[in-house]
């Protein structure tokens, strides 16, 4: 593994050091994470701001919409109706007798 050495404050170093002591991990993994999250929510970020932007424009919003509708019809094909959930997702009685054997 390539090293780095890069500067941060000391009070990045000591919350650092603390919450690396709690979790029993090094501080190097603790930063690995922190830095993954990060990246994460920059996606979902940027990800909400382009559905903000489709949502401002109404023709291109009803496409996707009715794209969405289109493939919902998909969700159950193939399926015979004891394999079908309940609309709330869960197993219909069928399927968990099934599972039990």
């Amino acid at each position: 593994m390539n090293t780095l050495t890069i500067r941060i404050s000391d009070t990045s170093r000591n919350i650092l050091r603390e919450l690396a002591a709690q979790k029993g991990a090094s501080m190097q993994t603790l930063l690995d994470k922190a830095i993954e999250a990060y990246r994460r929510q920059l996606f979902l970020e940027e990800i909400n701001q382009a559905y903000a932007a489709l949502r401002e424009d109404p023709k291109t919003w009803s496409q996707i919409e009715k794209e969405r509708a289109a493939w919902d019809t998909t969700l159950n094909d193939g399926l015979d109706n004891s394999e079908k959930t309940a609309s709330n997702g869960n197993w219909t009685r069928k399927q968990r007798r099934k599972q039990r054997g």
